[in-house]
């Protein structure tokens, strides 16, 4: 990019650039242009339109001499050219010459030694909430941002034109250090965004980056919940018995770790006063919520009602959450939990891993996609992300998991496995485990109670299962006792070591101890 482009960006042209407003401001603006309605307990509620989830496919990286080497390209980082990039950066700041725009200068990353100022130019007042709220307000305004993100929704992308897929883009230049989105209301992309930004920056400095929720216990001990969109992240580690560190994105350095955000960015289908207190009452003024049906004439939120996307959200600070960490910082971590929604229902609740089987689990990913939380997902799908978070991983999915075991073994860190999906038989035929049985399990892994269970070890998938757990039916331990059909079980729990298996080999440089840590074939139990 030119220095004239760059100065640009720095200096926007717009018809008028409101930069760094308040939270009350924003709002009234929003509320003024039409952008959304305030709902009866304050929250802004507004609507994202064609895209009510992220979109994977739209997602580029820019690929160019500076940092080609580094890049883990593939289906999650597809290379763009410079010269699209370009192309496209120079239509969108003419596309918002006649426009009001909004900029917020903040940061991510609590620990000072890594704070990183970001910069965010929103041509929606809502959206620029959106990122306030979710990132750190801090003393960063004067300083040059090492990165900004321009989101311009009204702005399409022609695909043959741009090169790319279709008039929605989301693209990152790690050399330019900019990001553009356009095309998409969806805010949840500048979020991910600037967490990819992150998970390129932070390895670099021996940081391990990680999409996971954390909080911390009455003497200062911390847990870590890894798992994708939905599996519990952000609804377990809200505990009233906790304080939240973190609900989503968070480092593990040298010195333990840290929060990456200052918000949260909770999923809100069925959310009850009853069964997430915490969350239920972050959704007030100053939040944004997103795809909720609201009653047009007393205002109030349905969040059973499903309507318009099942990845209904609500952003807000995570000081909303009564008795949140600030700053948020913990330490090591003694507890690490990896959640997973095992849509073909043949995981335990809980087992135990072994460091070696903690990252062969890492690098699996295991879980299911839950339905809106990416475009064209209707029902739960069996998927593997690796890391927890392979849609937002620029470097080698080694580097981090490198950095995850070492970790691990120089903090002994304790590391269980906790299913949030489906018993009794897969999707469609069994049914979910209950929200009340997964924080019974999570309380005796985080006090230590379970410890005190024996452990039986799973023939198939090879670690550690408890046979008891204080508040748990006994049952429910073993999935394979409530299915009615022991044979079709077995055969699940085949097909699924086998995609274990499968989705492994993909993974290059590992030894053959890791890979010996994961689930085994009928075969291989025989041998």
């Amino acid at each position: 990019m030119s220095n004239k482009l760059a100065d640009q960006l720095n200096h926007i042209d717009a018809l008028t650039v409101h930069q760094n407003l308040s939270i009350p401001k924003l709002l009234e603006e929003s509320v003024c242009r039409g952008e959304g309605i305030l709902t009866s307990k304050g929250a802004l509620s507004v609507s994202t339109g064609k895209y009510t989830g992220r979109s994977p496919h739209d997602k580029f990286t820019v690929e160019e001499p500076n940092t080609r080497e580094k890049i883990w390209w593939g289906p999650v980082n597809r290379p763009i050219s410079e010269e699209k990039f370009d192309i496209l950066l120079k239509e969108m700041l003419q596309y918002l010459k006649d426009k009001e725009i909004f900029v917020f200068d903040g940061s991510a990353c609590v620990e000072e030694k890594y704070s990183t100022p970001i910069r965010f130019i929103n041509e929606h007042s809502w959206h620029n909430i959106f990122v306030q709220q979710l990132f750190l307000k801090d003393g960063h305004k004067e300083q040059t941002p090492e990165f900004t993100i321009l989101s311009a929704p009204g702005f399409q992308a022609d695909p043959e034109k741009h090169g790319t897929n279709s008039e929605a883009f989301i693209i990152l230049n790690f050399n330019k250090k900019i990001g553009i989105i356009g095309g998409t209301h969806y805010a949840g992309e500048m979020k991910k965004s600037i967490f990819s930004v992150m998970n390129y920056m932070l390895p670099q400095k021996n940081v391990l980056s990680m999409h996971c929720s954390a909080n911390m216990g009455k003497n200062g001990d911390t847990a870590l919940f890894f798992g994708l969109s939905g599996t519990g992240k952000t609804t377990l580690s809200a505990d009233p018995d906790r304080k939240l560190i973190g609900d989503d994105q968070h480092g593990w350095h040298d010195g333990g770790i840290f929060n990456i955000e200052g918000g949260c960015y909770a999923k809100c289908i069925n959310l009850s006063k009853e069964t997430e207190p915490q969350i239920w009452e972050a959704i007030r003024f100053g939040s944004v919520i997103e795809n909720v049906v609201v009653n047009a004439l007393n205002r109030t939120v349905d969040f059973d009602n499903d309507e318009l996307t099942e990845n209904t959200r609500g952003g807000f600070p995570v000081d909303f959450i009564p008795g949140a960490v600030i700053p948020g910082i913990g330490r090591h971590p003694e507890v690490i939990i990896f959640l997973t929604a095992d849509a073909f229902g043949v995981l335990p609740p809980a087992a135990k891993l072994s460091a070696e089987q903690a990252m062969y689990h890492f690098l699996s990913g295991y879980t299911s996609k839950l339905a809106g939380t990416e475009r064209g997902i209707k029902e739960p799908q069996a998927t593997f992300s690796t890391c927890f978070a392979a849609p937002f991983l620029p470097l080698p999915p080694k580097i981090y998991a490198d950095l995850l075991g070492e970790k691990i073994q120089r903090h002994k860190s304790k590391v269980y496995l906790v299913n949030t999906g489906w018993i009794g038989g897969p999707y469609g035929r069994g049914h979910r485990i209950s929200i009340q049985d997964t924080r019974a399990l999570i309380k005796a892994v985080l006090n230590g109670s379970i410890e005190q269970s024996e452990f039986r070890v799973d023939p198939i998938f090879n670690f550690q299962v408890p046979e008891a757990c204080p508040g748990i039916p006994s049952e429910i331990l073993n999935p394979r006792n409530t299915w009615d059909n022991k044979e079709d079980y077995d055969e699940q729990a085949e097909n699924l070591a086998r995609s274990f298996i499968k989705n492994f080999r993909h993974f290059q440089d590992l030894s053959p101890e890791l890979a010996k840590s994961g689930p085994l074939t009928r075969s291989e139990i025989l041998q």
